[in-house]
């Protein structure tokens, strides 16, 4: 397969250039302007943060996005889909209002918020694709209405896919709540009563009621519990761990499926911006200090090849003293430095690359055109 073209640029500025006239240049220059956007309407897929996170991308990136929409005569709207877990975007009104308050509104980025799957998650669009893992793809409606299809990722670590780049933001995060559920069933925590203390987190974090605390223990009820992974990513003591260890791979397999149920048949183009690269998820309601600096923005038409030159920008970072991956770092056996294995060492990210790039998805194999 041929490489595909990724294009990169720094966040260093000069007097004449700032980040968002660089990001401008970097969309119009990988292609972005090629796209037929005339009367067409364009979803512009975004994580808007959960309240108490401040790792997600700041609202004036989203409106660069879609000012370039507008310029070539299209209808753009940012939009995600509801979470499975409990927290401030598990509906379409707790979801609007914390997009709002973290600074997505029309006013500073030009466009709505159209929360995909609806008012309780349920609003979706049954996409078929005869995966291998996937056979009908429940996508957020608004997703699938939509004419051309962008995605702007926040490019971090994740509890369970190792990181979170484009191909989790498209298929994660254009997910309905049953299409999450769908995704995350195959893996089931437990809980090692010697490191709990008992606090409550994964209580408070579980949407199904499966996590429960007696005597200063927690317990996870099996029947419940979706497999979600939430409560492994908020305990405090590490004491939540997976029982089926190939569940993470399965998650990737499934992800991949979706994200490419979601960008088939139609112009996709995608934008992902290395910076605050923290460990765990935006989803979080909190975000620890980033494990590596600042990279830069990245696009392209392959969300694959773009994940994959992501990875080696970062596995190429320095580690930032104090981070969780400076603490692992310590006790790192991985002879291939890779940075997001060893932040979540029971997570495996190639899986979903490989994946995607065997369904067509894309390639891994990519050209660096620096700008």
């Amino acid at each position: 397969m041929e490489k595909s073209k990724v294009y990169f640029t720094t966040f260093k500025t000069s007097g004449s250039e700032n980040l968002l006239q660089k990001l401008h240049r970097l969309c119009v220059t990988a292609g972005m302007k090629e796209i037929n956007f005339e009367d067409k309407y364009a979803a512009i897929k975004i994580h808007f943060g959960e309240l108490g996170n401040l790792a997600f991308l700041r609202p004036n990136y989203a409106k660069v996005v879609v000012d370039l929409v507008k310029e070539c005569g299209g209808k753009a709207f940012l939009t995600d889909c509801n979470t499975l877990y409990v927290g401030s975007r598990k509906n379409a009104l707790d979801h609007m209002d914390t997009a709002y308050e973290n600074g997505f509104t029309p006013f500073s980025t030009g466009c709505h918020v159209i929360i995909a799957d609806g008012l309780k998650g349920t609003d979706e669009t049954l996409v078929p694709i005869d995966g291998e893992y996937v056979k009908e793809a429940k996508i957020g409606r608004a997703v699938m209405d939509a004419d051309v299809f962008i995605s702007l990722t926040h490019f971090k670590g994740h509890e369970a896919a190792g990181f979170g780049g484009a191909v989790k933001n498209i298929g994660m995060g254009a997910g309905s709540r049953a299409g999450k559920m769908e995704m995350h069933c195959s893996g089931k925590p437990e809980v090692d009563e010697a490191l709990c203390v008992g606090c409550g987190a994964c209580t408070r974090i579980c949407a199904h009621e499966a996590a429960i605390v007696t005597d200063r223990k927690a317990a996870i009820n099996q029947d419940k519990c979706v497999g979600c992974g939430r409560c492994i990513g908020v305990c405090p003591k590490d004491a939540i761990s997976p029982t089926d260890w190939h569940a993470n791979d399965l998650l990737n397999y499934r992800m991949a499926e979706y994200a490419y149920a979601v960008c088939k048949d139609r112009p996709c183009f995608h934008i992902s911006l290395i910076c605050d690269v923290s460990p765990n998820c935006d989803c979080h309601s909190e975000n620890d200090i980033p494990i590596i600096p600042d990279v830069g923005m990245l696009a392209s038409f392959d969300p694959v090849a773009l994940d994959m030159a992501c990875v080696d920008a970062c596995n190429r970072q320095p580690v930032i003293e104090g981070s969780v991956l400076a603490e692992n770092k310590e006790h790192d056996h991985d002879e291939h430095h890779d940075h997001f294995h060893i932040t979540h060492p029971d997570t495996n990210w190639r899986t979903c690359l490989e994946h995607a790039e065997k369904i067509g998805l894309g390639t891994r194999e990519y050209e660096l055109i620096e700008i």
